[in-house]
């Protein structure tokens, strides 16, 4: 069988891969390596960077349009908050014109003075001044977040309004000066006027500046003209101008217009067309002219208005001029909030912009990368299935010897693109067809070798059948002992070339000739296996249950034991014995062989155990070790399940047998002839000859252990009996077994005294009388012939007359009488020797028609091209 302690090869690939197998990377990936990243990484990389690029520089985009628009957002609410400054700036300049006038009362009149008018009189614009600041005060309050140069100039605002306050308490009194109280009414009202200043849009908008400046220089003028009615209506209370009044209302004067030539340079044409015509308001002229009136023009004095009437007059001009800034102011907040929006409504444009472009690149790249992805997955999972399921299939069929090469057809590839990864399918799919192509060259091939291995083995059989017949020939007419012993073994290498034959046949995929058409007893078919190796002396067989095996495994599973009986007695020492154990196991029976010999390593038999399991493709491992791939060949074939472990001495072979191989004990044969060559026949008729002279504990093959033992066997024979075993197409000799030699002219005739022949596997499952058992047979049944028994036909017909045709009438069961007679031993029938030329003739036609029922029973077996001999010589 060729299993030794460490072979020198593996055992043959798995034929097939099984569908949950996975391909193993030939390396670790490595995250670092760019060449290692999967396709799906590296799309969403070709993806995340311009993506990311593209986010920084909109972010940056985004940002700046945002900062604009944070920027005219705070700078709308800012200039929004005008409205709140002004009315503080206008409540202030009427407090502070009245508080001057009223200072100048108080001072004049002394200490009779009506502080109580004063303060009523003041009372109301006081109150309306703080109701104004709280006014303001309350729409500061969601800029507390604004710029700090605006937070600044309000905090200053408050700072200034409460020396304001503080400073009223000192009016009634007048014991400060006038200058002294009303420069923090100026103080305050400048604060404010800087407060309305303060918004700017930032650069690059040049008109919301000129808006902001417009209202700012329009708010400048109005205090001014506040300020000379402030200094005219202390001179009209007091009755007259101090030395220092004149300078100071024509610097006030001046100022007043710069701050109108400043305007009406930032003022839009339409807002100075509202400036003319409030300069021409009927309030507005009366005012100036009153105002004119204190002029100073070339020797007169200045003259001294009436307070009432310059009061009122200078009030409704104020009130003209208010209105007027309200309506500048609104102008401004209307660019502001404009600018404000527009400015927004592009920074959502541009971000939404942003954002569909963004989404409409990542909705482009995830269809051309899940395109790429999909078809990515398609060619991997078709290269893997073709890998792992396909291509191992395909081979799994092409391995198999016993049906036709069929043309197998390639499917094309699941991926239809047109770009290069199609282009990759197309060529895989090319790739997996020559790999196709090959291996059905390649099945063929092997069909044709394995056709031609057929051939010989059948040739090869032929001849070893014929070698078997002349050695019988051979043995029963030599008388010479040596010469014998050298025939027995002659007989027993050419049993084991037949065995050789059934080997290659089997690894061929053919079936064995030798077939049982009964149920064989489990003890015999061990037996017989023993008698198939050449160390049979050593083996010892036990066995605890009758069981019998199905007639057409019979032989198969002789071959099998007896590849492992060669394996056990191979590889373990000449001295030591084979133990072969058999049981019933549940439905089923085990044999276990156990041997002593060098057992093998844990590597090496896993292999042999993996080899046992699934059998693998015949190739030159099959020839160097062609047992252990018969075995495994045969026990797939027969769903037998063989597996070999270490013991603490050698190897253990353990044969668990399925039960549909097992079968019940036939029932015995009426009237069935007994065997001459049958093993246990030979001992019983023998064992009295040679007991006195050989040792009773030899190992005999098929010996029970209660039976003596003849002698030691030598070279596959059991010396001692001269019984023929019958051999397939051979007829058998007499029962007795003993052929006299012719009689010699000079000396009387000595009988020949009894030979042995050897044992071979048909001669121990030849049945015995009345014992049950299965029979050697061909395709026309079993003959009596290789059953060794002839039954004689009657000596004269029992006829009916004579049919109007001329032939015998037969009468139905005349002559069953002398079939039926128990078949008695008959004397022996004189020889007389065939013509050699008609017996060769008969024996070729024989053999020829026996291979070709053969070669007929194979199904869908491949055969040679035409011209090429078959192996029984003929042509098909």
């Amino acid at each position: 069988m060729g299993a030794g302690p460490d072979p020198a090869r593996g055992t043959a690939a798995h034929p097939g891969r099984s569908r949950r197998d996975r391909l193993v990377p030939h390396r670790r990936r490595s995250a670092f390596r760019l060449r290692d990243w999967r396709i799906g990484t590296k799309l969403a990389t070709v993806l995340v960077i311009p993506s990311l690029a593209f986010l920084v520089l909109a972010g940056v985009q985004t940002r700046g349009l945002v900062g604009q628009t944070s920027a005219l957002t705070a700078f709308a609410e800012q200039v929004g908050i005008g409205r709140q400054i002004t009315a503080v700036v206008d409540r202030l300049q009427q407090e502070r014109d009245r508080a001057a006038g009223e200072l100048v009362a108080l001072r004049r009149a002394g200490a009779g003075a009506d502080r109580d008018a004063a303060i009523a009189a003041l009372k109301p614009l006081q109150e309306a001044a703080n109701q104004a600041l709280s006014e303001l005060r309350r729409a500061a309050e969601p800029l507390a977040g604004a710029d700090a140069a605006w937070r600044v100039a309000f905090s200053e605002v408050l700072e200034a309004y409460d020396q304001v306050v503080y400073i009223r308490a000192a009016i009634p009194p007048a014991v400060l000066s006038s200058d002294t109280i009303l420069s923090n009414y100026h103080r305050a009202i400048g604060a404010l006027l800087n407060l309305l200043a303060e918004p700017s849009p930032g650069e690059g908008q040049q008109a919301l500046t000129d808006a902001v400046l417009r209202y700012v220089q329009l708010s400048r003028v109005k205090e001014f003209t506040s300020r000379i009615r402030a200094e005219l209506y202390a001179a009209a209370r007091a009755g007259r101008y101090d030395v220092d009044d004149q300078v100071t209302l024509t610097d006030l004067r001046a100022q007043q217009l710069t701050a109108l030539g400043a305007f009406r340079l930032a003022a839009s044409t339409e807002q100075v067309r509202r400036y003319d015509l409030v300069s021409v308001n009927p309030a507005f002229v009366a005012a100036a002219r009153l105002e004119e009136q204190t002029l100073p023009t070339g020797t007169a004095e200045p003259a001294v208005l009436s307070a009432p009437e310059w009061w009122a007059a200078s009030e409704r001009r104020l009130e003209l001029l208010r209105q007027l800034e309200g309506e500048v102011l609104d102008d401004a907040v209307r660019h502001a909030d404009g600018a404000r929006a527009q400015q927004l409504r592009d920074t959502l444009l541009v971000a939404g912009g942003i954002v569909a472009v963004l989404l409409v690149a990542v909705l482009i790249s995830l269809l051309i990368g899940r395109s790429i992805a999909r078809s990515m997955r398609l060619l991997r999972g078709e290269a893997l299935r073709i890998a792992q399921v396909e291509l191992p299939h395909t081979l799994h069929r092409l391995r198999a010897v016993d049906r036709p090469v069929a043309t197998i057809e390639v499917p094309p590839t699941a991926v239809h693109s047109r770009d290069e990864i199609g282009e990759l399918a197309e060529a895989f799919v090319a790739v997996h067809r020559s790999a196709v192509d090959v291996a059905l060259e390649q099945a063929m091939m092997r069909r044709n070798v394995n056709a031609m291995f057929v051939n010989l083995a059948r040739r090869s059989q032929v001849l070893v059948e014929r070698q078997l017949e002349l050695l019988d020939e051979l043995e029963r007419e030599e008388s010479d002992p040596e010469q014998l012993e050298n025939l027995f073994k002659l007989d027993h290498l050419a049993a084991r070339m037949r065995r050789n034959d059934e080997s290659l046949l089997v690894l061929a995929g053919m079936e064995s000739g030798r077939r049982w058409n009964r149920p064989v007893g489990l003890g015999a078919v061990l037996l017989a296996a023993s008698a198939e190796i050449e160390q049979y002396q050593r083996v010892r067989h036990r066995s605890s249950a009758a069981l019998h095996l199905v007639g057409h495994a019979v032989g198969d599973l002789v071959h099998l034991f007896a590849e492992l009986l060669e394996n056990a007695t191979a590889f373990s020492r000449p001295d030591t014995f084979v133990h072969v154990v058999a049981w019933s196991d549940g439905t089923g029976a085990v044999v276990q062989i156990v041997d002593q010999g060098l057992g093998m390593s844990p590597t090496a038999l896993a292999e042999a155990n993996a080899l046992l399991a699934e059998p693998p493709a015949a190739d030159v491992a099959a020839s160097e070790r062609m047992g252990l791939y018969v075995v495994s060949h045969l026990s797939a074939r027969h769903g037998v399940e063989v597996k070999l472990r270490s013991d603490h001495e050698g190897l253990v072979a353990r044969v668990r047998i399925p039960a549909d191989l097992l079968a019940p004990a036939p029932e015995p044969e009426l009237d069935q002839p007994a065997a001459p060559r049958m093993l246990t026949h030979q001992l019983a008729a023998r064992s009295r000859l040679y007991a006195a002279t050989q040792p009773a504990d030899l190992p005999l093959a098929g010996r029970r252990p209660e039976m003596p033992a003849p002698e030691l066997p030598v070279a596959g024979r059991f010396p001692g009996f001269a019984a023929e075993l019958p051999v397939a197409g051979r007829p058998a000799m007499p029962s007795t077994g003993i052929r006299p030699d012719p009689p010699a002219p000079a000396a009387p005739a000595v009988p020949r005294q009894a030979r042995p022949v050897p044992v071979r596997a048909e001669d121990v499952l030849t049945p015995a009388a009345g014992s049950p058992g299965g029979g050697w047979f061909t395709r026309q049944g079993p003959a009596s012939s290789v059953l060794g028994v002839t039954s004689p036909p009657a000596a004269t017909p029992v006829t009916a007359g004579i049919n109007a045709r001329g032939l015998p009438v037969r009468v139905p069961m005349a002559q069953l009488g002398a079939v039926s007679q128990p078949a008695r031993p008959q004397q022996p029938v004189p020889r007389h020797e065939p013509d050699p030329d008609a017996v060769g003739g008969m024996l070729s036609r024989f053999y020829g028609g026996v291979r070709r029922a053969e070669a007929e029973e194979t199904i869908q077996m491949y055969m040679p091209p035409a011209g090429v001999r078959s192996e029984g010589g003929q042509r098909p």
